[in-house]
């Protein structure tokens, strides 16, 4: 009588360490008005991918998914703001394939019930830890996970790896190029009790005639 090979699938646990350590995970350094010209950038190496885009406000997912609607990405946002007719059409596009790119909030990127995400992207950091690991989970099982952070984001970025107990690893984007920062940003106070990870972008002086 022939052995039975069928192996009991190994129990998933959805705690914040668990779900780190199945997930693998990178950050990005970039300037918030620079984040749009790396994404175009990066998710050109990600085509044929299902990916969930969460952001902060419902704002921001129009204008970024505008932004990839208009660089021949098939994306669509998803929020607050839209009937639930508009989220059901837009989570099973997501499903079938229609649909490369959903971008989204937390609030509604629990109710989408999605089932194969391959990347979440958080193109914003969560104001609360949680919320972080809330969006790794919802791969399930394993996946990738990118994220932006802004100078004004470190801190939320240090709060995740100390719950974590480990750095996130960090990656450039080749081709990409950072713009300058504007006075005003250099000039912000910035109230940080442990040394920044983020870059300095540094601006090339001209020198007076």
């Amino acid at each position: 009588m022939p052995e039975n090979d069928d192996k009991p699938k190994q129990k998933l646990y959805y705690d914040q360490r668990s779900v780190a350590l199945r997930t693998t995970q990178c950050v990005y350094f970039v300037q918030e008005h620079d984040k749009l010209s790396m994404i175009e950038l990066l998710l050109n190496n990600y085509k044929d991918t299902q990916i969930v885009v969460v952001v902060k406000s419902k704002k921001k997912a129009d204008i970024l998914s505008e932004f990839l609607i208009s660089k021949e990405f098939k994306a669509i946002a998803v929020h607050g703001n839209h009937r639930e007719e508009h989220q059901i059409e837009a989570a099973t596009g997501f499903h079938l394939g229609a649909l490369d790119i959903l971008i989204t909030t937390d609030m509604i990127f629990q109710t989408l019930d999605l089932d194969n995400i391959k990347l979440v992207l958080s193109y914003d950091l969560p104001d609360l830890v949680q919320d972080y690991y809330n969006r790794l989970s919802f791969m399930y099982e394993k996946g990738e996970a990118i994220t932006f952070v802004s100078p004004e984001d470190d801190r939320l970025l240090s709060d995740i790896e100390f719950n974590m107990k480990q750095e996130i690893e960090e990656k450039v984007l080749d081709g990409f190029v950072a713009t300058p920062v504007s006075n005003h940003s250099r000039n912000m106070k910035k109230d940080r009790k442990k040394k920044p990870r983020h870059r300095k972008i540094k601006v090339k002086k001209e020198k007076p005639e």
